[in-house]
């Protein structure tokens, strides 16, 4: 909770105790009347100001104005009947109860994005009389030799001029598969350095390399993002008008007619009393507390069933979702490697699982600890000599005195032995034994075990057509697409690329409603920027994709995508319940107002009545489990 929003709440809690104190004074007249009006300027100083900042502008028709005439009118008949001022001070409290909700909802989840989307590298190596110095990235100029350890963040484009090592690409390129890189080989800033020590001739300034123009995508994608009005301001520029100029209306005309063209007497006061209850009863108090209410409850309610929407305008958006565009890697699938099969084995599988665990035992790559992994076993290294990493091959070492290679093809093919190819996706470690070749180990990213039921789930819930875009290779992408039932994939693109084939899609517009772009690495931020609305991976995903989107899925099952859009069409079909039944009790109260068939207790149903209607109605929202 903000500063703002307590203050406010403060507020809130000070105006109710004065108004429930001073309705048992015993006390009448103008000293009650200044003792009312303490709570009612307490929380509604800031609405009178507004409105009077709105006529002042020559913009006056909002409902800041429609509540200021409204109270005033309340209190305007209170002291003209000498009456209780609890109506007017009720209303405006009710009004700033159901804003200080909103805020709260919405300001408790969306941050800025500028201030947390910060994927800048703190700082760069440069050596310096053989000892390392880090100095601010836009200090580095063209041409400079920077040091990026393993562990550390690559923070300027450059050319590898020293060093070998793998990269770990995955949140900005979305590549699921770690890059290789040697001397001579170019290289991109936001990559993890994993292995080796690397020194890189940068041929970019800070300010033009890889992770400067995503952070600038970031940012202008945002820009260009339309956020739709609120509902109440709409209505009010019209509403608005229509009720102060028929209030008006009501006390002057009749008066006029029967005095002029009937020769009777005017009989101010009754039409200025009639003209005052319908003031009253136009106030808009269940529309504007319960459309919030009914926003903050569905925010509520997909919160509860680990879904977060980070504003009600999001929530709008996202019941017209109609085309969800998909991540691959750490979106539809795990985003890391498990062994997938061991395919032509001359050996027991467990066995030669055995050798490569072991003969890789020294290498912290990701596939060497996915071989681990299958290996279950505690690895003893002893057992290990004569290690030879051949970069960009594979291993070569002894194993319990056998000669044991795991490799690619190239390995293979070095080594002069015959191989088997593997037709199946993903990376293949080829094994030898004693210069025998002895099957090879498939290794893959595993699709999420929802992911295929979540496509199914999407079209039920109406969603037309569902797009895979990923930075992977064209082959593993197709794959993938093909075993979940997608309808069209785009492989090997980058983030720049991501964003144009987003903004193509939209413009097409092959589809009847907004675009819902699914994601989870920094490469995706851009991206779920731009879209309609953006869906980000909240448990594993990179703090930059859950910043720039909209709602995000806190324990990553992409099944739950289709629960936040049953969740939002259900919280619009109860808005839009409110609106008309509010609206249609108004205008019946309204009529009956200016008739004088009813009274202030007309009036008070028409305003307190309906919007406790409203409020019970916007309520449903929060029930979610069945949906």
């Amino acid at each position: 909770m903000n500063k703002k929003q307590k203050k406010m709440l403060i507020r809130i809690i000070i105006a109710a105790v004065l108004l429930v104190g001073f309705h048992y004074l015993p006390f009448q007249g103008p000293i009650r009347f200044f003792l009312y009006l303490i709570p009612y300027l307490v929380i509604g100083y800031d609405i009178l100001i507004k409105a009077w900042k709105g006529i002042r502008n020559k913009q006056p028709f909002d409902e800041n104005l429609l509540m200021a005439i409204a109270t005033i009118g309340a209190m305007a008949i209170a002291v003209y009947e000498d009456g209780d001022y609890t109506e007017a001070i009720a209303v405006m409290l009710f009004y700033q109860v159901g804003e200080w909700f909103q805020s709260y909802a919405v300001g408790k989840s969306r941050r800025n994005i500028s201030e947390l989307m910060d994927i800048r590298p703190d700082y760069a190596n440069i050596e310096v009389d053989g000892k390392l110095e880090q100095v601010d990235p836009d200090e580095v100029e063209i041409g400079s030799v920077i040091v990026v350890q393993p562990g550390e963040k690559i923070p300027i484009d450059g050319i590898v001029v020293e060093g070998t090592s793998s990269l770990n690409t995955s949140a900005l390129t979305g590549e699921s598969l770690p890059r290789e890189v040697n001397a001579g080989d170019e290289i991109i800033s936001g990559c993890i350095n994993m292995t080796g020590v690397l020194k890189i001739q940068t041929s970019r300034e800070f300010g033009e390399s890889t992770v400067s123009k995503i952070l600038d995508l970031v940012e202008n994608a945002s820009s260009r993002k339309s956020k739709s009005e609120n509902f109440i301001t709409k209505f009010a520029r019209v509403y608005t008008p229509a009720v102060v100029c028929s209030a008006i209306a009501l006390a002057v005309l009749p008066p006029l007619v029967r005095m002029i063209g009937m020769g009777l007497p005017a009989d101010w006061g009754t039409w200025i009393y009639r003209a005052l209850t319908f003031l009253v009863i136009s106030c808009p108090c269940a529309l504007v507390i319960s459309i919030p209410l009914s926003f903050f409850a569905g925010i509520g309610g997909a919160s509860n069933a680990g879904i977060l929407v980070k504003g009600s305008n999001y929530l709008e958006s996202l019941s017209q979702a109609k085309c969800i565009v998909f991540d691959k890697t750490g979106t539809l699938t795990q985003g890391v490697f498990e062994v997938n099969g061991v395919h032509h084995n001359k050996l027991k599988e467990e066995k030669l699982l055995e050798y490569a665990a072991l003969v890789e035992s020294s290498s912290s790559h990701p596939i060497s600890k996915s071989l681990q992994r299958a290996y279950g076993k505690e690895i003893d290294r002893s057992r290990v000599s004569d290690i030879q990493e051949i970069s960009g091959n594979g291993v070569t070492a002894n194993v319990d005195g056998v000669s044991v290679a795991a490799g690619n093809a190239k390995l293979m093919k070095r080594l002069g032995i015959q191989y088997i190819d593997c037709h199946h996706v993903g990376t293949i470690i080829h094994m030898a034994i004693n210069g025998a070749y002895a099957g090879h180990i498939v290794i893959s990213d595993i699709v999420k075990p929802h992911a295929k039921e979540a496509i199914a789930s999407l079209r039920a819930a109406g969603v037309e057509k569902t797009i895979m875009l990923t930075g992977d290779a064209k082959k593993v992408a197709d794959q993938v697409a093909a075993s979940l039932g997608i309808d069209e994939v785009y492989s090997e693109l980058l983030p720049a690329d991501k964003v144009e084939k987003v903004e193509a899609i939209m413009e097409k517009k092959q589809y009847k409603g907004k675009l819902a772009f699914v994601g989870d690495g920094i490469n995706d931020a851009p991206v779920l920027s731009r879209a309609d609305i953006g869906i980000a991976m909240g448990a594993m995903g990179s703090d930059a994709a859950i910043e720039a989107a909209d709602v995000v899925l806190m324990d990553d099952d992409p099944l739950k995508i289709a629960k936040a859009i049953k969740i939002s069409r259900k919280c619009l079909r109860i808005v839009y319940e409110n609106i008309w039944s509010a609206i249609g009790i108004k205008l019946i109260c309204l009529f009956l107002g200016a008739i004088g068939i009813a009274n202030m207790w007309v009036a008070i149903f028409a305003d307190v009545g309906v919007m406790i209607l409203a409020v019970l109605n916007a309520i449903r929202t929060l029930f979610v489990k069945r949906l």
